[in-house]
């Protein structure tokens, strides 16, 4: 398995996994299970066309990081990138806890810390698109944190949580699809 088809396995699977826990109340019963439906089956079409890309060989290959243009994928800097990230995520939710934030506030730091890891991640391995999904989980990390700010809490697991994972699924599937 090529390191393009398990960072979007691992991508849909975390963005399955946002959809299918965030999208119920205050949607509709019948919205939530059609997205929770969808979520399932995009994260199918990424593994059969992620499968099948990487069977026929991709259209790219990660570098070894031995002279290459792009570094190697899971090397020192990438597992430096994923050390501050869970250190952000679970020390950043011990502070909203310690703080006495709604629950929900904390999809929304989730959202926020996994968009910044993948813009840092586009840096490291010289793939701006992957900044792309970054940004917009940024964005909707921060919509939930000014939405708890103002009281709106009841969205935040929509807004941060379950679009964030359709930003995640839509992302793998554009990569699974272009190997």
């Amino acid at each position: 398995m090529s390191p393009q088809l398990l960072g979007l396995l691992v991508g849909s699977g975390f963005g399955t996994a946002f959809v299918l826990a965030n999208a119920g109340e205050p949607l509709p019963g019948g919205v939530g299970i059609a997205l929770r439906v969808l979520a399932v089956l995009c994260l199918a079409a990424v593994v059969v066309v992620g499968f099948r890309g990487d069977r026929r060989g991709g259209t790219e290959r990660g570098g070894t990081g031995h002279g290459d243009a792009r570094p190697a994928w899971f090397g020192p800097r990438f597992g430096l990138v994923v050390v501050a990230e869970f250190a952000l995520i679970f020390g950043g939710i011990a502070v909203l806890r310690a703080l006495d934030a709604p629950q929900e506030v904390n999809v929304a730091w989730i959202a926020l810390i996994v968009g910044l890891h993948f813009v840092v991640l586009a840096r490291v391995w010289k793939r701006g698109a992957i900044a792309v999904p970054g940004v917009v989980l940024s964005g909707l990390g921060a919509a939930g944190m000014i939405m708890a700010a103002a009281s709106s809490v009841e969205w935040i697991p929509f807004v941060s949580g379950a679009l964030s994972g359709v930003t995640l699924l839509a992302g793998a599937l554009y990569g699974a699809a272009r190997r």
